[in-house]
């Protein structure tokens, strides 16, 4: 089954294919539990062991989603919604993947618990064959999440608000760290925009060419005393840079990454890099090095070294390990095999269930009407990868699409 605006090669092969409106995601998926809930399909044992705040999730989607309001705002007719959830519901086993369609709008993070929801909601979780997969946007989104680049967690995602946590890290690294969270992407922008934020260091990312609002990020840059842009070829940011420094790509340099399944698999370097490019944690290593505090990191074994020692879910690994086969994270000792399947018996809060969110919904804000009838939505291409800041220097690919099409 296979729901999106577009129809792609998949959804031909699909059993069914529901083409919704762009952006409308949520009231679907809330359209889908509508189903559930009033049919009495929902999981009732595994809500009343492993979940809270079931009671306030069902009275708000049974109170605020009737399915006319639905088919209204997605265009989905509602025996094709009804259908669905039926098929979900009644399913011995479900997985729902979904990509950056949900989750990059101003509705994508209430996408993504509406999502969350429906797996709860029929006990789709902890078993083979089911869960809620993100299909992320780039390689190894997962393992820099996993290591602390997010603005309130520090690596394996303990919370920088904690101060036993705080201590640990403090201790390590010999620096006092901030109670208060970073910013978010977005916000770095806004500050930027208001002379707050100064200088931005951007590894591996060509943000001026991928975001939302190009133009908004476009004078952000502009307004920076100090850009630093780090890649392995020179991306449209660039443009914005008063520093370049060369990267080595993946196949120049050694470490390890994370795939979606918290998969930590081994990158062997093949080829010493060209010019004057180095290996991302040797560049960010000799910069603090020049800014007084000293990374005296010999190579990426020694930092995976510290990473096992102060992430209890890599505590297990090993270079030796991994050499043989990818292993999924946690893994808390050494005769540990590795945790392929998560959350079987309790899941990752204090309380150990679930807990259902409320996913508001949030409409476009740009609406069509009389003088713009039509609506834009983007997406990816199956020869090129993200932007083809990469992708675009082969022959071969430029040849298959050697340019942006629009598809009416």
């Amino acid at each position: 089954m296979v729901i999106d605006p577009r129809k792609t090669e998949l959804a031909e092969k699909a059993l069914f294919w529901l083409p919704l409106k762009p952006g409308t995601n949520v009231p679907l998926a809330n359209g889908l539990a509508h189903v559930i809930l009033k049919e009495g399909l929902y999981n009732r044992e595994f809500i009343e062991k492993r979940t809270e705040n079931f009671d306030a999730y069902a009275n708000y989607i049974l109170s605020e989603w009737p399915l006319e309001r639905v088919e209204r705002i997605t265009g989905i007719r509602r025996e094709h919604i009804i259908q669905l959830a039926r098929m979900y519901a009644r399913a011995e086993r479900a997985l729902i993947f979904w990509g950056l369609g949900v989750t990059e709008h101003r509705s994508g993070s209430q996408g993504a618990m509406a999502i969350a929801n429906l797996a709860l909601l029929c006990g789709h979780v902890g078993r083979p064959g089911t869960g809620a997969m993100p299909l992320r946007g780039q390689n190894n989104v997962q393992g820099a999440c996993d290591m602390g680049a997010l603005p309130y967690t520090l690596p394996a995602y303990q919370k920088m608000a904690d101060p036993l946590v705080r201590k640990k890290f403090e201790d390590l690294w010999g620096r006092p760290l901030p109670e208060r969270p970073g910013l978010t992407e977005t916000m770095m922008y806004k500050e930027a925009l208001e002379g707050r934020v100064k200088a931005l260091y951007v590894i591996g990312y060509d943000v001026a060419m991928t975001h939302g609002n190009l133009k908004r990020v476009h004078e952000a840059l502009s307004k920076l005393d100090f850009l630093v842009v780090q890649d392995i070829f020179r991306p449209k940011t660039a443009d914005f840079a008063h520093v370049i420094l060369p990267a080595a790509c993946l196949f120049e340099k050694d470490g390890t990454t994370d795939n979606g399944e918290r998969r930590v698999q081994r990158i062997r370097k093949l080829v010493e890099p060209p010019g004057e490019a180095l290996p991302d944690w040797k560049i960010i290593a000799e910069i603090a090095s020049r800014m007084g505090y000293e990374m005296a990191y010999t190579s990426a074994a020694e930092i995976f070294e510290e990473m096992r020692r102060i992430m209890p879910s890599f505590a297990g690994l090993t270079y030796d390990r991994l050499a043989e086969k990818g292993i999924c994270w946690p893994v808390p000792h050494e005769e540990h095999p590795g945790t392929e399947l998560m959350f079987t018996e309790r899941f990752s809060r204090e309380s150990g269930k679930a807990s259902f969110a409320i996913p508001k919904y949030w409409g476009p804000q740009d609406r069509t009407d009389a003088d713009f009838p039509f609506m834009l939505i983007t997406g990816r291409r199956l020869p090129h990868y993200n932007c083809g800041s990469m992708t675009r220097r082969v022959e071969g690919l430029m040849e298959y699409l050697p340019e942006e099409l629009v598809e009416i």
